[in-house]
C-alpha cells in the first residue's frame, strides 16, 4: 500500500464511524435522558462527549490486540498476508450485509429514569463503552503495513469521527430537530459498512506496497 491508498482508507474508515455514531443509540439515550434528568445542554452533551471516549477507548484497546496479532502473524504468512487481510475484509463485509436487516432497538438506558445524575452517568456511559465499534476494527488491520504511526492516526480518526457524529446529532435532537431523517441509516448502515468493507478489503488484496 502507499499513503495515497492509505489516506483513502482513513477517510473511508471516518465516513464509517461517523455513520456507525449517526445511529439513534448512540445520541438518542442522552436526549432522553437529560431531559429526564433536567440537565442542561452542556451537561448533556459532556456526558455524550465521555461515552463516547470510553467507545473509543474500548475500540481502539481492540484494535490494538488485532495489530499485535497481526504483527505476530504477519512473518509467518509472508505474502500471503495481505490476501489474508483483504480476505477478513470482504469476510466480515459480507457478514454485514446478511445482517442487514437487522433493527437497532434503542437501549433501555434511554427510557429509564435514575434516582441519581450519577446513576444515569453511569448507566450511559456503560452502555456506550460496551458496545465498541466493531466496524472499525478491520481497518487498523488495512493500515498495519504503514507501522504505529498509522494505528495512531486511525485512533485520531476514530475519535474525531464518533465525537463529531454523536454531539451533532445529540445537539441536533436538542435544539428540537426531533426528526432528523435518519431512519435511513439505521434501516441500511449494516448494508453501507458492508460494502465500504469489501471495497476496501478488495482493494488491500490487490493493491500491496
Amino acid at each position: 500500500m502507499n499513503s495515497t491508498f492509505f489516506t483513502s482508507i482513513a477517510v473511508t474508515g471516518f465516513a464509517v464511524a461517523f455513520l456507525h455514531a449517526a445511529l439513534p443509540t448512540h445520541w438518542l439515550p442522552f436526549v432522553l435522558v437529560g431531559r429526564a434528568q433536567k440537565w442542561s445542554t452542556g451537561r448533556t452533551l459532556g456526558v455524550t462527549l465521555l461515552a463516547g471516549l470510553g467507545h473509543v477507548g474500548l475500540t481502539i484497546a481492540l484494535g490494538l490486540a488485532l495489530v499485535v496479532a497481526g504483527l505476530a502473524l504477519e512473518p509467518k504468512l509472508g505474502g500471503l498476508f495481505h490476501w489474508v487481510v483483504g480476505g477478513l475484509m470482504v469476510a466480515v463485509g459480507l457478514f454485514y450485509i446478511a445482517r442487514g436487516r437487522h433493527n437497532h432497538a434503542v437501549p433501555e438506558a434511554g427510557r429509564r429514569a435514575y434516582a441519581s445524575d450519577r446513576a444515569a452517568i453511569i448507566a450511559l456511559v456503560t452502555l456506550l463503552t460496551l458496545s465498541p465499534c466493531e466496524a472499525f476494527l478491520p481497518y487498523y488491520l488495512a493500515g498495519m503495513q504503514h507501522g504505529w504511526q498509522a494505528f495512531l492516526v486511525l485512533s485520531g480518526v476514530l475519535m474525531a469521527a464518533t465525537s463529531a457524529g454523536m454531539l451533532i446529532f445529540t445537539s441536533l435532537s436538542l435544539a428540537g430537530f426531533k426528526r432528523l431523517g435518519l431512519q435511513w441509516v439505521e434501516r441500511y448502515e449494516e448494508t453501507i459498512l458492508g460494502v465500504a468493507l469489501i471495497v476496501v478489503g478488495l482493494a488491500v488484496a490487490f493493491f500491496k506496497t
